[in-house]
C-alpha cells in the first residue's frame, strides 16, 4: 500500500500504561520461547522489553482535550439484525458498538499494530504448545465486577463452545480451552493441542470477535469493560452509551454520552453531517469530500489494509473453472478502477489481501489488465461472448461502484456482467455465503488470521468454498512452525496459490473515508479497515 511500512519494516507492539514489545518481538513471541532476543529470550521479550512503547497522537489539532457533551454518529451499514453482543458482530454498525462497550486481550493500534489492552503479558513455553496470560489488575466491568482470570476462561470457553461456535472459534481451534486454568486471580495458563506458534496474532487479528466478557453475561444487557457502557438500543435505529467513570484508561472517555445511529445511505449521512445534525460519519466516497468540505466540516482519510473482495464459489459452475477466475482477474484495469471509485484514493491490491502483514509476498508480479489473455481463457472456459451475474449491495464503501466499474471493464473481453443489486439485510441474510459471484467488506487481518477466517473448509466465512489439500496442509504447518524464516516460505506458497487460482479477486486496498464535525477532535488515520480511528470514540471530544 501507499502508505505501508516496508515489507519487512516493524512497529512497536504498544500497552497503555506499560511497556511494548517491537513488531518482530511480537512475532517472535508467537513464535515460542526459545528464541533468544537478547540476555532475557522470549519471556523477557514479553514480559519485560527494555525499549519504551512509541507513543502516537490521535489528535486532529493541538486543543487540548475537553471533557462532556454527546457524541453522535451516523452509521451505515447496519440493518435490523444488530447485535450488542461482544462476541457475534457482523456489520459496521455492530463493530462500532463492540468497540465501545468492550475490550480484548490484545488488539490494533491505529497503524494495524498489536497493543496490549485487557492482557499485561501474553507467553509462551519452549515449544507453545501452552501460553501464559498474564491479565491487567484494577480492571472493572461496567458492572462494577473486577475482572479475573475466570473472566478471561468464561470468554474464550463461550467464543470455542463445540454445541454453538462463534465466528473466532476457528482462532483458537488449537488451543484447548475445555483445559485452561486460573493459576491466581489474574493469570490464565491456556494449553493447546499441539504447538500455536502464531497464537497472538491469530487472537490479535480478530479481536473484536474475542471481547472479554463477565461470567454469566447476557447480551441483551450488555456489561464489558470498555470507554463506554450500555443504555439503550434499538436494532437497526440507534443505539446509547454513557460514559464509563471507571474505565481503566485514565482520563477517558472524554465525552459524556455516545449516540451511534443507523443510517440507510450516503446521501443522509452527508446531509446530516453538514446540516450540524450528527458529529460524525463512515465509510464515504470519493464524490461526497466536496460537499462535506465545503459545509465547513472536515473529511479523514485514511489508506487501510481492510479490503473489499470480488467472490467467486470455486465449487459452483461456472466459476470452479479456473480459466474463468484467471479471465476476471485479466479484464480488471486496478488503477482506472481505484480512479473512479475513489478519485485515486486507496492502493492497488494483486488478489492476495495483508498487505501489512511483514510476510506479505511483494515479489509476485503484480497482476494487470490484459485483454488479450481473458479472451484466451473465457475461451477456455466456454464462456466468451457469455454472461455472468454479479450480486452487489452497499456493504462499504464503494462496493457498488466498483461493481459498475468492472461490468464495463469486462465487457472488453466479450463477457457481460448483469448486476444484481440487493439490501445490506438480505445480502447478509440466508444468502450469505451462498452468492455464486458477490461481494464482501473485510476490516485489516494479518495473513495467517485471515486465512482462519476466510479461506479454510473450517473458516466461519469462507465465502468462496475454497477447500485445496495442498493449501489446507500449508496452513498447518505454518501455525505450528516456531522458525520465521521457515513460516514465511510456507507464507509465500500459500500466498501463491491465492495468486494463481484462488475465489477472490482483491483490485484494490479501498481508503476509509470519514466525516467529522469542525468542533470534534481526537481521529487520526487508521490502517485498520475500521471507520472513524478505529471507532476510537472513546479519545476524541468536542471543541
Amino acid at each position: 500500500m501507499s502508505n505501508r511500512h516496508d515489507a519487512r519494516g516493524y512497529g512497536d507492539l504498544e500497552q497503555s500504561g506499560g511497556a511494548g514489545l517491537t513488531r518482530r518481538e511480537f512475532l517472535r513471541a508467537g513464535a515460542g520461547a526459545a528464541l533468544l532476543v537478547g540476555a532475557g529470550g522470549a519471556l523477557a521479550a514479553c514480559g519485560s522489553p527494555s525499549s519504551s512503547p512509541k507513543t502516537t497522537s490521535t489528535s486532529t489539532s493541538a486543543t487540548k482535550p475537553r471533557r462532556g457533551g454527546t457524541l453522535t454518529a451516523a452509521l451505515t451499514g447496519g440493518d435490523s439484525s444488530d447485535t450488542l453482543d461482544g462476541q457475534q458482530g457482523v456489520n459496521n454498525v455492530d463493530f462500532a458498538r463492540i468497540r465501545s462497550l468492550y475490550n480484548a486481550l490484545v488488539s490494533f493500534d491505529d497503524q494495524a499494530q498489536p497493543v496490549y489492552e485487557l492482557a499485561e503479558s501474553i507467553t509462551p513455553n519452549s515449544d507453545a504448545t501452552e501460553w501464559t496470560i498474564h491479565i491487567r489488575k484494577g480492571v472493572e466491568f461496567h458492572n462494577g465486577k473486577p475482572l479475573t482470570a475466570e473472566d478471561v476462561i468464561y470468554s474464550l470457553q463461550r467464543v470455542a463452545n463445540p454445541k454453538d461456535p462463534l465466528p473466532a472459534a476457528s482462532s483458537i481451534a488449537l488451543c484447548d480451552t475445555a483445559n485452561m486454568r486460573a493459576l491466581d486471580s489474574h493469570t490464565v495458563l491456556l494449553p493447546c493441542h499441539s504447538p500455536y506458534a502464531t497464537f497472538i496474532e491469530a487472537i490479535v487479528g480478530y479481536y473484536y470477535y474475542l471481547s472479554i466478557l463477565p461470567v454469566g453475561y447476557d447480551p441483551k444487557k450488555p456489561v464489558g469493560t470498555g470507554p463506554f457502557k450500555y443504555e439503550k438500543f434499538a436494532p437497526g435505529v440507534q443505539s446509547t452509551f454513557l460514559r464509563n467513570e471507571n474505565y481503566w484508561q485514565s482520563g477517558l472517555p472524554y465525552v459524556d454520552s455516545l449516540v451511534i445511529s443507523d443510517y440507510s445511505d450516503e446521501t443522509s449521512q452527508v446531509n446530516a453531517l453538514t446540516g450540524g445534525q450528527v458529529d460524525l460519519v463512515n465509510l464515504l466516497s470519493a464524490p461526497s469530500i466536496p460537499a462535506v468540505e465545503s459545509s465547513g466540516a472536515k473529511v479523514l482519510i485514511s489508506d487501510a489494509g481492510g479490503f473489499t473482495p470480488f467472490t467467486m464459489r470455486v465449487d459452483l459452475p461456472p466459476f470452479n473453472d479456473v480459466n474463468l477466475r484467471k479471465a476476471l482477474r485479466l479484464v480488471v484495469d486496478r488503477p482506472e478502477m481505484l480512479k473512479l471509485v475513489f478519485a485515486g484514493h486507496g492502493t492497488i491490491g494483486n488478489d492476495i489481501f495483508s498487505p501489512y502483514d511483514p510476510d506479505y509476498d511483494t515479489a509476485i508480479p503484480q497482476r494487470t489488465q490484459d485483454y488479450d489473455e481473458a479472451k484466451f481463457y473465457l475461451k477456455k472456459a466456454g464462456l466468451y461472448g457469455h454472461s455472468i451475474t454479479l450480486t452487489t449491495a452497499p456493504l462499504a464503501q464503494g462496493t457498488t461502484e466498483a461493481a459498475t466499474v468492472l461490468a464495463q471493464q469486462a465487457a472488453g473481453a466479450n463477457l457481460k456482467i448483469n448486476i444484481q443489486t440487493v439490501t445490506v439485510t438480505d445480502f447478509y441474510g440466508s444468502s450469505y455465503l451462498k452468492w455464486a459471484f458477490g461481494q464482501d467488506y473485510w476490516y485489516y487481518s494479518d495473513y495467517l488470521p485471515q486465512v482462519a477466517q476466510a479461506t479454510l473448509p473450517s473458516s466461519p466465512f469462507n465465502e468462496t468454498h475454497w477447500d485445496d489439500p495442498a493449501y489446507n496442509k500449508l496452513y498447518a504447518a505454518a501455525i505450528t512452525t516456531l522458525d520465521l524464516a521457515k513460516r514465511k516460505d510456507i507464507v509465500h506458497e500459500m500466498q501463491q496459490i491465492d495468486h494463481s487460482i484462488g475465489g477472490y479477486i482483491i483490485p484494490y486496498f479501498p481508503p476509509v473515508i470519514d466525516g467529522y464535525g469542525s468542533k470534534i477532535h481526537g481521529l487520526a488515520p487508521c490502517r485498520t479497515g475500521l471507520s472513524l480511528s478505529n471507532y476510537g470514540f472513546g479519545t476524541m471530544w468536542i471543541d
